[in-house]
């Protein structure tokens, strides 16, 4: 247990989250064993692809050494996973923080109303050395222009409004409302989505139990392979 403890405090999230919270050295066993529980929960449904962001790689690496260990004394009984990162890695909030989180207060939820989209993204930071629409601005590190790289598909606007930013010829107004206008049309259809769910709780139910079930199955076939591989499965199997 303390080895697993070493690893989690190895972990650059759960430093990060030390330093945010400035927890110092007081911290709770549910904060420090919140990776080993993470791992426990991709092992006992043999996930061998996980997809994550690239912060939570060091989740995916701290699972592989987990198993890795539990395998070299007992036999290939877990699965090693793999992270599987996508299109965008990591995000960085509204603010400018290169941590984009729900408690921080620098997201844009994919709930979001038209009007809560527009209200965050007329507010996102850009350049702060830019204090006048005719000063040339930053596009590079600018959280607004990295968001319109990502959400706007139009991207001979894109280039025409980093062209004109770095001039000094197009103001922030401009750049954020055309950025609302690429964002909001991303969540159109995820809203539409949404709402078709939250019209049919029962369907959202029935999933939910048939992944439950399913997920049941697989962890207690995992466990009974542990408990078996530990020669403890005295009475135990399900």
């Amino acid at each position: 247990m303390l080895v697993s403890h070493a690893r989690a405090l190895r972990n650059p999230t759960i430093k990060d989250e030390i330093v945010m919270k400035k927890q110092g050295d007081s911290f709770s066993l549910g904060f420090v064993n919140y990776p080993i529980f993470q791992a426990a929960d991709i092992t006992c449904v043999g996930a061998n692809l996980v997809p994550v962001g690239k912060d939570q790689l060091a989740h995916i690496e701290q699972t592989r050494e987990i198993v890795d260990k539990f395998n070299s004394l007992y036999g290939e009984v877990l699965v090693k996973p793999e992270g599987l990162i996508g299109k965008v890695g990591k995000l960085v909030g509204t603010d400018g923080n290169p941590k984009m989180g729900k408690s921080l207060n620098n997201t844009i939820m994919l709930s979001a109303s038209t009007e809560e989209v527009k209200q965050i993204v007329m507010n996102m930071y850009t350049d702060p050395n830019r204090i006048h629409a005719t000063d040339p601005g930053k596009v590079e590190g600018n959280p607004v222009f990295i968001y319109h790289d990502l959400f706007n598909q139009n991207k001979e606007e894109v280039e025409d409004l980093k062209k004109r930013y770095k001039l000094g010829k197009v103001g922030d107004i401009e750049v954020k409302e055309k950025l609302f206008k690429a964002i909001d049309a991303f969540l159109e259809p995820i809203r539409e989505k949404r709402a078709y769910y939250e019209n049919n709780k029962n369907l959202v139910m029935e999933i939910l139990a048939e992944g439950t079930r399913i997920t049941r199955l697989e962890a207690q076939k995992t466990l009974n392979r542990v408990r078996e591989s530990m020669k403890m499965d005295y009475n135990f199997k399900t």
